[in-house]
């Protein structure tokens, strides 16, 4: 069954004439309809969203036995999760907001998703971990795929310390020695799970 839509459908029941003009009555009839929801595989348009968002090929790290939840009200995916962890969840934007344990599991599994992680030098990492927001000045490499308010993965060395946007592209990041590069949502040691 899909999704309930009421249409107002006009239908001309009679005219009436009153001594200098006519009068039109409309009356509306509603008939409800059930739409079905697009005929795609959840697994899939999560894949697809992975591709536009990380580069041709990051999905290809996502497992077949995902989980997924779904809006009661409109039917649409909030979240997926990997191995019972949640792993990101659908923005209304299109976007995806990583979780710690989504974006390890995209740097494990898929080469090219080091495009999309930021690294920042030694001194600042007990910092960001923490869930503090990280400088232009402590970032030690960027990947090319890193956007404006793209979601991008904090790491050191092979493991994920933190996720946020970037507020700057990946040039700029370098080049800039004030402001912030990352506005940081989840660090490693602030999260409870």
């Amino acid at each position: 069954m899909g999704f309930p839509v009421v249409l107002y459908i006009p239908s001309l029941d009679y005219i009436d004439t009153v001594s200098n003009g006519h009068y039109i009555y409309v009356a509306y009839e509603t008939r409800n309809i059930y739409l079905n929801p697009l005929p795609i595989d959840a697994r899939e348009k999560v894949c697809r969203h992975v591709d536009a968002l990380f580069g041709a090929g990051v999905s290809d790290a996502l497992p077949q036995d995902m989980g997924f939840e779904y809006s009661r009200r409109t039917g649409r995916i909030k979240n997926f999760s990997i191995a019972g962890r949640l792993a990101g969840t659908l923005r209304t934007d299109g976007g995806i907001a990583l979780t710690i344990a989504g974006a390890q599991h995209f740097l494990d599994k898929s080469e090219r998703f080091r495009e999309n992680c930021v690294m920042p030098v030694q001194e600042a990492v007990p910092f960001v971990s923490e869930g503090r927001s990280l400088f232009c000045r402590h970032v030690e490499r960027c990947g090319p795929g890193v956007r404006v308010g793209s979601d991008v993965a904090v790491v050191d060395s092979n493991k994920v310390i933190a996720v946020g946007a970037a507020i700057l592209p990946a040039r700029l990041m370098k080049q800039y020695s004030r402001g912030v590069a990352v506005k940081i949502r989840e660090g490693l040691k602030g999260r409870t799970e």
